[in-house]
């Protein structure tokens, strides 16, 4: 249950919903791919406890080295999230000499040095600490590395695959698993001949050449001996043995890096803290909230939100009205340089100016969306992100799955993201599970904890707020109001003839605002 995702050029990464019948695999080596999303990889401390679990596929050219990566995924079926990072993606920038020899097939793309692979090893280390990274794009073409690069983020399983895959010590080290697709040679040429004049242009009498000249000398000097180093040989063809074997050890190694504790987080007053002690009930005062002057006006505004009798249309301009005074409040926290301005009157006005070098705002689905009116109210054309975190129903737990990240530019390019403010926003913090992992995501990408204002419409103080805020301390959280309450509740999903199968264990904040993403929207 997988569906493919290439993003286009420094294109965000989206993640889509699985659909089996429609799984393909595009030309583009570089891939997503996705199944049910990607679960917490983060304790409750908020540090990542867990790294992507990483495979190596080495093998001659025309091994069938992506082909042995995709049948893996097939076989895995419903898993979180994958990358298929190829080694054909880290060719050096060719001079124009280089050039020249590479358009007469006189360029030796089969030897280490071809390759840049200090590059592919910090990307690769990138990935596998769920850190963003930006791969460069390669042009068989045209025989040069482009300009754009591709954005990845977010995979629990990496699949880094080359000629060179299990030649370099520095790229050793990062795997996890290591295998060495073994084919027979006449079986490789055929393979690469097809391929190369088909998808890359080029002749048959180059194709040769280039073969015999450089292809079968590297893969006897360079790639044939790094098959020591493999910990599975894997056939080339006929090798659904050695596939369930891969992918067996591959979901055991998962299931040890699994770790749940939405529950804890959802009502944490009733659980035990790691020291064994009862984690007592946090006051207001001590969640260090930043709260909305609760003026006659807001109360006015939240009982017409909160009742069950206001219409559709007056519930969605209170909602913009609101999210406006809240995005005007949070403003507060964003840096100002003095500046000096003359009025109308040719007088001078030492004032205040914001002194930030980008600034962006990430709604979390769907309900975050109901904020993003008053977000352009009062911050207008900056660029607008989302991330979709949904809650796991098909076991039940609850757990948060990392399901969609479409971030701005100052986001997703890590130089840029240490200079970014961005303004996270959800309809509400209950449990705090999905607003526990988008900051975990935004922090993974470079942004600045203290760069982070969290703006939301209700605050549960009995809910996971607390643990969120021992967590990120630095995240700043403007809320219009809290609630005291978080009730634990159980829906069932049972059909007719299904009576016993177990519910789902939700949890509702009292008095609550309601399905604020179903009011708005629906």
């Amino acid at each position: 249950m997988l569906d493919e995702v290439t993003p286009p050029t420094d294109e965000p990464t989206r993640i889509a919903t699985p659909k089996l019948e429609n799984l393909t695999f595009q030309p583009k080596k570089n891939t997503v791919l996705v199944s049910h999303g990607r679960p917490p990889w983060y304790g409750e401390d908020g540090h990542r406890i867990s790294d992507a679990f990483v495979v190596g596929i080495a093998g001659g050219s025309g091994s069938g080295k992506t082909h042995v990566a995709r049948q893996i995924v097939r076989a895995l079926g419903s898993i979180p999230s994958v990358v298929i990072l190829s080694q054909d993606s880290f060719y050096k920038h060719h001079t124009d000499e280089e050039l020249a020899l590479a358009h007469a097939s006189a360029f030796d793309f089969d030897h280490p040095d071809s390759i840049d692979m200090p590059m592919f090893a910090s990307c690769l280390a990138d990935l596998k600490s769920c850190q963003q990274s930006n791969i460069p794009i390669y042009s068989f073409t045209t025989h040069q590395r482009l300009e754009e690069t591709q954005y990845l983020y977010g995979a629990a399983i990496i699949i880094a695959e080359g000629i060179m895959a299990l030649q370099d010590p520095g790229l050793r080290e990062l795997y996890d698993l290591k295998l060495f697709v073994q084919c027979d040679s006449d079986l490789m040429l055929a393979r690469r001949l097809k391929r190369d004049v088909a998808e890359r242009g080029r002749d048959v009498d180059g194709i040769l050449e280039q073969y015999l000249r450089y292809v079968k000398p590297a893969y006897d000097n360079y790639v044939l001996p790094s098959q020591r180093h493999a910990d599975i040989i894997v056939p080339g063809s006929n090798n659904t043995v050695a596939i369930d074997l891969i992918c067996t050890h591959i979901r055991r190694k998962l299931l040890e890096q699994s770790h749940h504790f939405r529950q804890k987080m959802a009502i944490p007053h009733l659980y035990a803290s790691p020291s064994g002690t009862v984690i007592p009930e946090c006051k207001v005062e001590d969640l260090d909230l930043t709260i909305l002057p609760q003026t006659r006006q807001l109360q006015g505004i939240f009982t017409i939100l909160r009742s069950q009798a206001t219409s559709r249309q007056d519930f969605i301009f209170f909602v913009d009205r609101l999210s406006t005074l809240l995005m005007e409040y949070s403003l507060q926290y964003l840096p100002y340089a003095p500046r000096t301005v003359t009025t109308p009157v040719d007088a001078t006005f030492a004032g205040k100016a914001l002194s930030v070098k980008y600034v962006c705002g990430v709604s979390i689905l769907r309900s975050g969306g109901a904020l993003e009116r008053g977000f352009r109210r009062v911050l207008n054309d900056v660029p607008m992100g989302s991330l979709l975190v949904q809650s796991n129903t098909s076991d039940g737990d609850g757990e948060p799955l990392m399901l969609h990240v479409m971030l701005p530019v100052c986001v997703r390019k890590r130089h840029m993201a240490e200079e970014a403010w961005v303004f996270l926003l959800d309809a509400q913090i209950g449990t705090a599970a999905a607003a526990f992992m988008a900051i975990r995501i935004l922090l993974d990408h470079g942004v600045k904890a203290e760069h982070i204002i969290f703006v939301t419409f209700l605050v549960a103080r009995g809910g996971g707020v607390s643990v969120l805020r021992r967590a990120f301390p630095g995240v700043k959280i403007v809320t219009a109001g809290v609630d005291d309450i978080m009730q634990e509740g159980w829906l069932n999903h049972s059909r007719e003839g299904e009576e016993n199968l177990p519910g789902r264990q939700v949890w509702a904040m009292v008095p609550g605002l309601g399905q604020i993403g179903d009011r708005y929207y629906l």
